[in-house]
């Protein structure tokens, strides 16, 4: 029996707990900054430790783990699960914040149509 490892590179315990696909898709997200690890950007090759936080920024949602278990190899979902904490916020329900959309063909919209439109997107 291996011992347990005291750290790992993040791309792949972002892989071995299923948070990405692929290491490859990791390292591509580390490189395109849309990992942190404790606030700071990480790159494919930062160091996890137990008790890391981590904020995986893309897809639907951002998602902020933390580090229970250091994995090297990819294991099945249950055992992904126990490797992190997850404190991600909740998603917003589906069609609550539905941007409305005019019908093809009306042109563009008028003024007030404009600024009800503005209103509905918070700006």
């Amino acid at each position: 029996m291996t011992p347990a490892p005291t750290s790992v590179r993040v791309d792949a315990w972002l892989w071995a707990v299923r948070l990405f696909k692929s290491r490859s898709l990791a390292a591509a997200a580390c490189k395109a900054g849309h990992v942190r690890v404790n606030g700071e950007r990480a790159k494919p090759a930062t160091t996890l430790a137990l008790g890391d936080e981590v904020v995986v920024r893309g897809g639907e949602r951002e998602r902020i783990v933390e580090v229970r278990q250091l994995l090297v190899k990819r294991v099945g979902a249950p055992a992904a699960a126990a490797a992190i904490l997850d404190r991600s916020p909740e998603p917003p329900p589906a069609g609550v914040f539905a941007v409305p959309r005019r019908e093809r063909g009306a042109g563009r919209p008028t003024k007030r149509e404009r600024r009800e439109i503005e209103r509905l997107r918070g700006y």
